[in-house]
């Protein structure tokens, strides 16, 4: 149950993140809920690997959210050296 969870609050949080990032937004409603289930996963297991959860326990929407803003961040890495195909 923890996982639906997880994936609940970095859908929620991976559409705030995007009202919060500049940049190059990802593409499309789908990619954005993507990159913040992403960041909800990446909060909650990096949190258990680090002993601020118990196994079990999600990250909480803070958590979240900061999750979801590192993988924002990561993305924005990638896609700036990108050159557009002619």
């Amino acid at each position: 149950m923890s996982l639906i969870w997880t994936i609940l609050i970095g859908f929620i949080v991976g559409l705030l993140a995007k009202f919060f990032t500049h940049g190059p937004k990802p593409k499309g409603f789908f990619m954005t809920a993507a990159l913040g289930i992403a960041g909800s996963l990446l909060a909650t297991f990096g949190g258990r690997a680090l002993g601020w959860y118990a196994e079990g326990q999600s990250a909480g929407f803070i958590g979240a959210f900061i999750g979801a803003l590192v993988v924002l961040f990561v993305y924005h890495l990638l896609i700036k050296n990108r050159t557009p195909s002619a």
